[in-house]
Formats: C-alpha cells, structure tokens, sequence
C-alpha cells in the first residue's frame, strides 16, 4: 500500500503545480500581478530506534513545501492616464480597503465621485495629504480638490531688463507724461492681478536722466489700470535706478507703488518691483526675464506625478499647487505576504513589519506616472513548466497502474 501512497502524493503535488502555474497564465495580463512557483519536498516516515533501516531509508513520496511568490520587476508600459503609476524596484501601493489596509503593485487609479484616489477595485490610495500646497505630518487616503484655486494679489514683481547705456537723456525739465513718448527712453508692460483675480496692465517708463564716469541714473515712473484714480489710471514716480560705471545696478534695486485702489472693490495693495540683474549697456533696452507673484482665479485641468511621488495640480491660470504625495511600503520578508485576492496582499507575522516611507528613498523604487507595470509572468517558461508537471502526473498515475498490476499477479496465484 505504501506505493500506491507515494504516487497519490506525487499525484496531490503535480495537482498543485498544475493550479499555480494555470493561476499564472491566466493572471499574465494581469497588471502587477506577481507570479508564484510551486516548492516541493520529499517526505519521509519517522524512524523509530532499533527499527530504522541500515541501508537508508526509502520515501514515502512528496509534499508542496511552499508556494513561493516572486516578486521581479514587470515590464513598465506607458498609458495615457496621468493617474496610473508604475513602481520601478522595491515596494507597494499601500490601500484602505473596505476599512482594513491591504498592498499591491496594481497602480491603475483614478478619481472617485469624492475625489480620493482609488484603483479598479475602489480602494483608497494612502500617502501623505496636503493642505493649501504644504504636506501634512500623517499619513492618509489622498483626495484631490476639484474646487478653484483661489486668486493670488500682486505684491511683487520681479523685472530682469537691460537699458540701453547709449540713450539721450531726456531734456532737462520735461515733465513726465505717459502719453508722451518724448518724455521718456524706454516703457515696458506686465499684468498683476488684484485680490479678486482680476488682471490689470502695470507699465512701467524709463527716463535717463544724467550719465557719466561713475555711473548713470534712471528715472522710474508707472502707469496701473483698473484703479478709482481719473479715467481708471493711476499713475506716478516710482524712484530712480543707480547703476555702476560697469553697468551693473547698484544701491537698491527695488522700488514700491503703493496705495493702488481697484475699481472693482479688490483690497487695495501696494507692488514691489525690483530689479536685480538689470544692467545698463550700451545695446537696445529689453527685457530678459519677469516674474509675478500674483494670478487669477483657476480650475484644475490636469495632474503630474513626480518620481519621488508628489503629485501636482496644474491649473487653468498657468498655476501648479502640491496635493499631496504618494507613499511606498515595503517588507522585510515580503515572499510571505498572503494574498487576499483582487490583487492584493495583506502582511503577516512572517513578513515582518510594514517599513512605509518616500519613493527613490531607504531602498524604496521610483514612480513613473502615465505608466503601469505589467505582470512578472514568462508565458514561455510557463507553459513548459506545464508540460513538465503534466507528464509528472501521468507518471504518477502510471505507478499507481503498475502496483495495481502487482496485485493483480499475486492474487492470481
């Protein structure tokens, strides 16, 4: 009987071979799916003293020692949905699933009806949230606002420009005039936004007003408008600009135009332009660079996500605003992990404690947004691993016909 033992475990175990390696082909479309491999062990009966054979013993048959998870890296395929996330190396999405926390590689996500991120199954993607663009201390299910951005006043404007050295001063006791040209060298545009969001035109006018060995002095004036000033126009002196006999801006290269009142009930506000690196030589005056600190109103048009994580929130004014930061959680021992089902694991005592911390950071892999990672599962070694463990079945059967057989001759006698 011993026999027929032996081949019904070699049965049971080739049995089990043929379940994991058909749960691995029918999963290698799977995306993150990790497949598994089929461990096996001989088995032998306990000898007992004064009973064990001198010249070894013989099996008993075989047993599935494990069912060994693999975690290699899938192929990373690009999408068009700037919500799927691939994980290049080492860790997992970490989700609120129907109230417990579960893990997988699966980074299909997309927004739900309350904004929170979620995969195919709806459970809710944990990282760090942020709030009004500055990430929190704790972690959480993160939740993207689709609500405007709100508007952002002007208090700075930063203006890189060159004035032509070569210039002709503006003849002594000219008065300043925005609507004459003769009054001034050079006059430049940018808008600032008010506290509403509502753009205004600032222009800015350059008159020189004296040159020499040690350097050249320019007069500044403004015009804003949108104001409650006569015609909706506020304008004035803004200071002077000093710059060195090398034609680099010297003394304080910021000036302020202070106390403009909006004509559509914004708070009144002051800007700062400033005017570090502007240099005065001898080529056409121009502006190289400008930067405002204010903007408009926006609605969220499209999400980035960085390598590291961040997730980003591009606006329709040309703003961008963090909303939070996507975490990776990995495992000392993560071949023990137990699977749960719809591409999830759940971590036990085996596997060690979860170790939860930044992409591309403490052995953590990258983010690769717009991408997803396919299943690790090699259809071609696959399928020769099931012709393997099928014939190994039919050689099990085949012993079990061949005791039979036996057994058949010795009743015959």
């Amino acid at each position: 009987m011993s026999t027929f033992q032996t081949a019904i475990s070699g049965l049971q175990t080739a049995s089990t071979d043929l379940q994991v390696l058909g749960n691995n082909i029918s999963n290698a479309n799977t995306v993150g799916f990790k497949q598994s491999n089929a461990e096996f062990a001989d088995a032998y009966a306990a000898a007992i003293a004064g009973n064990a054979p001198t010249n070894g013993q013989i099996g008993i048959g075989t047993q599935v020692a494990t069912v060994a998870q693999q975690f290699s890296q899938g192929n990373i395929q690009t999408t068009s949905n700037p919500l799927d996330v691939a994980i290049n190396g080492n860790g997992f999405f970490q989700f609120n699933y129907n109230g417990g926390t579960v893990y997988g590689r699966d980074g299909q996500f997309q927004l739900d009806s309350n904004g929170y991120v979620v995969d195919s199954n709806g459970g809710k993607l944990i990282g760090t949230p942020a709030a009004n663009g500055v990430l929190g201390g704790s972690s959480g299910p993160l939740q993207i606002t689709q609500g405007m951005l709100q508007p952002q006043a002007t208090s700075g404007v930063v203006l890189n420009l060159n004035l032509n050295a070569s210039s002709t001063p503006v003849p002594s006791g000219t008065a300043f005039s925005p609507a004459n040209p003769s009054s001034y060298n050079y006059s430049t545009s940018t808008t600032v936004y008010d506290s509403l969001g509502s753009p205004h035109l600032l222009t800015t006018y350059y008159q020189l007003a004296s040159g020499g060995g040690s350097g050249t002095t320019w007069n500044v004036y403004y015009s804003v408008d949108g104001t409650t000033a006569t015609s909706g126009v506020t304008s004035g002196a803004a200071g002077t600009l000093q710059f060195s006999a090398g034609g680099t801006v010297s003394g304080s290269p910021t000036l302020g135009i202070n106390n403009l009142s909006w004509a559509d009930g914004a708070t009144s506000g002051s800007i700062q332009v400033g005017y570090a690196g502007s240099t005065n030589y001898a080529t056409a005056s121009a502006v190289n660079s400008v930067n405002d600190n204010g903007y408009a109103a926006g609605s969220l048009s499209n999400l980035s996500i960085s390598a590291d994580g961040t997730i980003f929130g591009q606006y329709s004014n040309g703003q961008s605003s963090l909303l939070g930061q996507i975490t990776l959680t990995n495992f000392a021992a993560p071949q023990f992990l137990q699977r749960t089902g719809n591409n999830y694991f759940a971590a036990t005592n085996a596997s060690g404690t979860p170790l939860t911390g930044t992409p591309s950071s403490g052995g953590l892999g990258t983010l690769q947004s717009s991408a997803v990672e396919s299943s690790n599962v090699n259809l071609s070694s696959q399928l020769v691993d099931l012709i393997v463990a099928q014939q190994a079945y039919q050689a099990n059967a085949q012993t079990i016909k061949t005791q039979n057989t036996v057994l058949q001759t010795l009743l015959s006698l």
